[in-house]
């Protein structure tokens, strides 16, 4: 266990424990345990913590190859996961299309604001004027029951099949920088075309986030795999470092959501 620490940021312990325990349940028990959704970060962790090469194995699944979060599935080796044993519900937002326009933002602060848990819902899909959203299959009563606005719009879900489900857009660019040091304003200058000084503000003013938590220190370190999200300015991924050039920059390379 002690080596996955070393891999991991000390902040992410809680998580890696946790992830053990689901191991450690699937193995007493020797049947699955289902997680709640975990974003990309927790997925990498909770895989490197349960491995799939023992008696004990992880899946993970959220309505689609493509999503983001997902469930993870960890089970015996004997068990075959299907897309049922994930337990989602997909729903299609009903709303007055011809007279309002409904954000990203605005559906998950709506869902945040009749006390579900974000990590109770998965993603939330746009085509056009199209929304949907990927929800625990526990919380369906609950969801119909309490989810009627988003912003001023009044708003119904109706329960569609994983057949209909909007297929997520995943265009990512990718391109190399040389960066003076790791530091997450230097980072995030490199990656997003912008100065110094407009990074160190969006950072101090709570804009980024590195691995889906606010990080409000210019001089916090980045490390090879991190996620980036700079809001305004979408997100990206430390793909890799790749040592020094002669003149003691160091090469980058990242990868940017389009």
């Amino acid at each position: 266990m002690e080596h996955l620490f070393q891999h991991f940021r000390e902040e992410e312990r809680i998580f890696i424990e946790k992830a053990a325990g689901w191991k450690e349940q699937a193995e007493n028990n020797y049947s699955p345990k289902l997680t709640d959704f975990l974003d990309p970060r927790e997925q990498e962790i909770a895989e490197a913590v349960v491995g799939n090469t023992g008696e004990i194995k992880i899946a993970f699944y959220g309505g689609h190859p493509l999503t983001e979060r997902k469930r993870a599935l960890i089970y015996p080796e004997y068990f075959s996961p299907l897309p049922e044993d994930f337990s989602l519900s997909l729903f299609s937002l009903q709303y007055p299309e011809k007279f309002v326009t409904v954000e990203h933002r605005q559906v998950l602060g709506s869902l945040l604001s009749i006390g579900l848990a974000r990590a109770k819902f998965g993603d939330i899909l746009f085509l056009d004027q199209q929304v949907q959203i990927v929800a625990a299959e526990e919380y369906e009563p609950f969801l119909t029951m309490n989810f009627h606005h988003v912003g001023k719009a009044t708003v119904s879900l109706e329960k569609i099949s994983f057949s209909d489900i909007i297929e997520p857009r995943q265009e990512i660019s990718e391109a190399s920088a040389t960066v003076s040091s790791l530091r997450l304003d230097a980072v995030g200058a490199a990656i997003y075309n912008l100065s110094r000084q407009k990074m160190q503000s969006l950072i101090t003013g709570g804009a980024v986030k590195v691995n889906f938590r606010q990080v409000e220190q210019a001089s916090f370190e980045c490390r090879e795999g991190d996620m980036l999200s700079v809001r305004g300015h979408g997100r990206s991924k430390l793909l890799s470092v790749d040592g020094k050039t002669k003149k003691d920059k160091i090469k980058i390379r990242a990868g940017k959501q389009k």
